[in-house]
C-alpha cells in the first residue's frame, strides 16, 4: 500500500504539490472566526451543581449584581487613604460611569466604611458587566478601557489606580497567551531549523519541516478545527493556540525526520531520487501511519472528558496530527521528489557515506547481549520516578497560573488577599430555594445561616434579606454569600466548599433545598469530572492505542509490554515534575491539568517511538536476524532517528519555560522530560530488551518476524517494485 503511495506521489509530485497549495487555501478562507473560552464553568457539563447554582441565580435573580471587574485604590506613598482620597475615589468612579464604556452595566460607589480594608490602606469598587458579553471582545475591550480612563481620571492625585477582577483577568490571560504563542513559536522555529540542519549539516533540510508544517499543515489544521468547533459546538481554550504549535511542528518534524533517514539511506545504496522517496515512503510509512492513528486516537478520546476544554482540545490536536501525517506521506515526498538530492542536503559533502553510528551500534550490542539487564535497569528507573508521583496534589487557580504574576490582574488579587480576606477575592453563594412554591422564612433563614457558619473554614456568612435584594421577587430562593477563610482556589478552600455542601444539603428545611455555587465550587466539580476522565479516557485510549498497535504489528502479546512501558513513562514523568515543582521549589501542588497533557504527549507521542523502533525491529529480524541480533540492529539503524526526533520535540516543548508563569514552566518541564524519557530510555532500551527477550513470542500468534514474511508488493517492507538507480530491481536483505 505505502510503496504504491510513495510511487503515485513520485510520478505526480507537482500534482501533489499543487493539490495542497489549493486545498490550504480553500480550507482557511472558509474557517469561521473563533472565539476562546475563558469562563472555567463553562467547561463543565450542566449536571454539575455549580452549573445548576448558577442557572438558578440567573433565573430567580436576574438582574443580580455580579461583580467583573474590581477597581483597587491605594496611596502611592503606602499611607491609610485620607478625606482627600476619598474625593479623588469618587470623581474617578464618576468618571468612569460618565464615559458610558460599552457593555459597563454599573459602576458602585466607594463606601467610607464598607469598602475600604482594615487598615484603611485600600479601597475597593465594584464594576459589573453585561454578562452575555463574556465570551466577546466587548468584555475584556470594558476592562481595557476601565484601565485607561480610569488611570487618565486619577492621574496627578497621588493614588495608584488598578484593576482586577474576571474582566481584567481574561484581557490579561489573552495577552499572555499572546507573548506566550510569539515564544513558543519563535524558539521552536529556531530549534528546528538548527537540530534539524546539524543532523543533516545542511540548510535546506534545517528549514524543510518548519516549511512544510507551519506553511501547510498548521493553516490547513487551524482551518479545520475551527470549522469543527462550528459544526460540533466545541469551546475553544486560550491554551489551545500555543500547544497546537508544538504539535504541527514538533509530529510534523518527527515524521520528516523518519522520512528524510529513511531516503538518504536508500540514496546510499545507490538508488536515483524518485525511487529513494518512493522506497523511503513504502519503508517507513506504515510506522508514520501507524503512529499518527494511535497519537490522534489518544488525542480524540479526550471527546469523553467531562470538561468542555478537553472536549474540545482533544479532537483539535487529533486533527490536526492527521492533517500533519497526510503532509508527512504525501506533500513531503513530492518535495523531495522534485528537489535534487544535493540540495536537499547541501552543503553536507558527507552526506552519501554511511556513518558508522558507533555510539547507537555499542548501545545496540550492549542491549542485544543483555537485554535482561538493559530491560532491568531502564525499567528500574522508570519505576523510582514513578514512585514520587504519589505525592501528586492538584491546583486550580488557572487564571493565576497562566500568567505572570506582574500582570495587574495577579498584583490586585495578591493585595485583595492580604488587605481584605482571601476568600473576599471571589465569595461562594449558597441558594436555598423552595421546592414547593412556599416562601422562605425569617426563622428558616436565619437558622440555615448558622449551619453555614458553623462549617469549619468558613469566615462569614451574609444571609439574605429583601432589602439587599438576595431574595427573589416571590419569596422562594434566598441567597447566602459565604466568605471561605481561603484562598477559593486553594485545596484548603475546595475542601470547606465540600463540607459547605454536606451542610447546607442536610441542613435544607423541609420542602426546600440547596445548591452550592461560586468559583470554589466549580473547582470541586472540576475535581470530580478530573476523576471520571482518568477512569474513562484513559483506559479507553490504552484498548484503542493496544488494537492500533496490534493490527499494525501483526501481534497480541507486543501491544500489552509497549503499553506498560509507555504507562511507566506516563508515571515516571508526573512523579519527576512533582519532586521537581512540589518538593524542590515548594509549589503548593502541580496544575489539576497537567496529568491529562503528560498523557497526551508522554503516552501518545512515547507510543510513536516505540513503533519505530519495533518496526524497525521487525524488518530486522525478516532478514534472518536472531531476537537479539534484531534488537541490537534496531537501535544501531532506528536509534538515531529516535534520538534526533525526541530530541526536538523536547527541546521545543522546553520553550514553555520561557513564557514566565507556573503553568507553562510546569507543563514546559513535564513534557519534555517525558519526550526525553519515551525517546531515550523506553525506546531506545526497555522496548527492543524486552522484545529481545521475549523472542518469538512477542509477534503472538502471527509471524511478523519470519524471514521474508511481509516482502512483496502488498507490504511497508522489502524492495519496492521500482527500478533501482541502474534500472534493474534492488536487492533484497541489506537496507
Amino acid at each position: 500500500m505505502f510503496h504504491r503511495l510513495g510511487q503515485f506521489v513520485v510520478r505526480r509530485a507537482w500534482w501533489v504539490i499543487a493539490a495542497w497549495v489549493v486545498a490550504m487555501i480553500a480550507i482557511v478562507a472558509s474557517a469561521p472566526k473563533v472565539t476562546s473560552q475563558t469562563d472555567e464553568s463553562a467547561f463543565l457539563p450542566k449536571h454539575y451543581e455549580s452549573i445548576q447554582a448558577a442557572q438558578l441565580q440567573g433565573q430567580a435573580f436576574p438582574s443580580s449584581f455580579t461583580p467583573s471587574a474590581l477597581l483597587l485604590f491605594e496611596r502611592n506613598d503606602g499611607q491609610a487613604l485620607n478625606d482627600g482620597d476619598q474625593a479623588t475615589m469618587d470623581k474617578v468612579v464618576k468618571g468612569l460611569t460618565d464615559a458610558h464604556i460599552p457593555a459597563v452595566e454599573m459602576i458602585l460607589p466607594v463606601d467610607p466604611k464598607a469598602s475600604k480594608s482594615k487598615d484603611g490602606k485600600y479601597a475597593l469598587s465594584m464594576v459589573g458587566i453585561d454578562k452575555t458579553k463574556m465570551q466577546t471582545t466587548e468584555f475584556t475591550d470594558a476592562a481595557k478601557k476601565l484601565r485607561s480612563e480610569g488611570s487618565k481620571l486619577a492621574d496627578g492625585s497621588g493614588l495608584k489606580f488598578q484593576v482586577g477582577g474576571q474582566a481584567a483577568s481574561s484581557l490579561d490571560q489573552q495577552d499572555a497567551s499572546g507573548a506566550t504563542d510569539a515564544i513558543v513559536m519563535l524558539g521552536s522555529l529556531l530549534l528546528v531549523i538548527l537540530i534539524v540542519g546539524v543532523i543533516f549539516r545542511s540548510i535546506l533540510a534545517g528549514i524543510l519541516p518548519v516549511i512544510l508544517s507551519l506553511a501547510i499543515a498548521m493553516p490547513v489544521s487551524n482551518g479545520l478545527i475551527a470549522h469543527a468547533i462550528d459544526i460540533f459546538d466545541l469551546k475553544s481554550s486560550p491554551m489551545t493556540s500555543a500547544i497546537l504549535i508544538i504539535v504541527v511542528l514538533g509530529v510534523g518534524t518527527d515524521y520528516f525526520l523518519f522520512l528524510a533517514f529513511r531516503y538518504r539511506e536508500r540514496l546510499r545504496l545507490g538508488e536515483d531520487r524518485k525511487t529513494a522517496v518512493a522506497n523511503a515512503v513504502g519503508r517507513v510509512g506504515e510506522a508514520i501511519a501507524s503512529a499518527a492513528g494511535a497519537v490522534a486516537v489518544a488525542f480524540a478520546v479526550l471527546v469523553l472528558s467531562s470538561l468542555g476544554m478537553f472536549t474540545a482540545l482533544g479532537p483539535a490536536l487529533a486533527i490536526a496530527v492527521v492533517a500533519t501525517a497526510l503532509v508527512s506521506l504525501t506533500l513531503a515526498p513530492a518535495v523531495l521528489a522534485v528537489i535534487p538530492s544535493r540540495g536537499v542536503f547541501w552543503p553536507g559533502k558527507k552526506w552519501m557515506q554511511e556513518p558508522k553510528n558507533a555510539r547507537f551500534a555499542a548501545l545496540g550490542r550492549i542491549t542485544g547481549k543483555k537485554p535482561g539487564l538493559v530491560a532491568l535497569a531502564s525499567g528500574g528507573v522508570l519505576v523510582v520516578l514513578a514512585l514520587a508521583g504519589i505525592n501528586y496534589n492538584g491546583t486550580y487557580d488557572l487564571a493565576g497560573s497562566s500568567m505572570p504574576k506582574g500582570k495587574e490582574s495577579m498584583v490586585v488579587q495578591d493585595k485583595l488577599m492580604t488587605a481584605f480576606s482571601a476568600g473576599a477575592t471571589d465569595p461562594s453563594h449558597v441558594y436555598l430555594t423552595s421546592t414547593n412554591g412556599a416562601k422562605l422564612s425569617d426563622s428558616a433563614i436565619k437558622d440555615f445561616a448558622g449551619k453555614l457558619q458553623g462549617v469549619p473554614g468558613v469566615a462569614s456568612v451574609v444571609a439574605p434579606s429583601t432589602g439587599a435584594k438576595t431574595v427573589n421577587a416571590d419569596g422562594t430562593t434566598g441567597d447566602f454569600t459565604v466568605l471561605l477563610n481561603d484562598a477559593p482556589a486553594s485545596n484548603k478552600a475546595i475542601d470547606t466548599i465540600e463540607k459547605v455542601r454536606d451542610t447546607a444539603h442536610a441542613s435544607a428545611p423541609d420542602g426546600s433545598k440547596a445548591l452550592v455555587g461560586g468559583i470554589t465550587a466549580v473547582y470541586k466539580d472540576i475535581n470530580t469530572a478530573m476523576v471520571h476522565d482518568y477512569t474513562l479516557v484513559f483506559p479507553i485510549a490504552a484498548l484503542l492505542i493496544m488494537i492500533i498497535l496490534g493490527l499494525q504489528l501483526r501481534s497480541v502479546v507486543a501491544p500489552w509490554y509497549l503499553m506498560a512501558s509507555v504507562g511507566l513513562g506516563f508515571g515516571a514523568t508526573l512523579g519527576a515534575t512533582t519532586l521537581l515543582f512540589q518538593n524542590v521549589k515548594g509549589e503548593p501542588g502541580l496544575m489539576f491539568m497537567l496529568p491529562i497533557f503528560i498523557y497526551l504527549f508522554v503516552v501518545a507521542i512515547g507510543t510513536d517511538y516505540n513503533i519505530l523502533i519495533i518496526a524497525r525491529l521487525r524488518e530486522e529480524a525478516r532478514e534472518g536476524r536472531s531476537p537479539r541480533e534484531a534488537a541490537s540492529e534496531a537501535v544501531k539503524h532506528g536509534g538515531p532517528t529516535v534520538a534526533a526526533a525526541g530530541f526536538i520535540l523536547a527541546a521545543s516543548f522546553a520553550t514553555f519555560m520561557l513564557a514566565g508563569n507556573v503553568l507553562f514552566m510546569e507543563l514546559g518541564f513535564s513534557l519534555a522530560f517525558g519526550i526525553v524519557l519515551a525517546a531515550f530510555v523506553m525506546a531506545m532500551f526497555f522496548t527492543p530488551a524486552l522484545t529481545a527477550l521475549l523472542g518469538h513470542r512477542a509477534w503472538w500468534p502471527g509471524h511478523a518476524d519470519a524471514p521474508g514474511h511481509g516482502h512483496g508488493h502488498g507490504h511497508g517492507e522489502g524492495p519496492a517494485p521500482v527500478a533501482g538507480a541502474h534500472g534493474m530491481p534492488e536487492p533484497a536483505g541489506r537496507r
